[in-house]
């Protein structure tokens, strides 16, 4: 653990309440509709290698290439199709594991919210 890992305050934040900031979306990843992402970064490492955070994405149908990722569903409904692999029914209290480069197409049905650690 760094020096910087150890400084870091204890916190706690309310999920579904948090204010989230706008992160743009590259358009060669719409497959459908008009998916609008936001998201915040709640903490990463100091080497830049860990992060996390709360990431929200409104409904449509995008691709994604992963990150070695581990989430939790707090609102909203999704189906995330990994190519070669599993389809991921996702819904709120539904925990989801991604490897680090899995080829995804997430159909976002409601407006969904997790929250996440991902390893770079």
């Amino acid at each position: 653990m760094s020096a910087i890992d150890q400084l870091s305050p204890s916190f706690a934040v309310r999920v579904p309440d948090a204010e989230l900031e706008s992160e743009p979306l590259d358009l060669s990843q719409v497959v459908s509709g008009q998916p609008e992402v936001t998201g915040k970064v709640l903490w990463e490492s100091a080497d830049g290698t860990r992060l996390r955070g709360i990431w929200q994405i409104t409904p449509g149908v995008v691709t994604d290439v992963e990150a070695d990722e581990m989430f939790v569903v707090v609102s909203g409904r999704a189906t995330v199709e990994v190519e070669d692999g599993p389809t991921l029914e996702l819904a709120p209290g539904v925990v989801g594991v991604l490897r680090e480069g899995d080829r995804t197409t997430w159909t976002v049905h409601e407006t969904l919210r997790k929250a996440y650690e991902i390893h770079t």
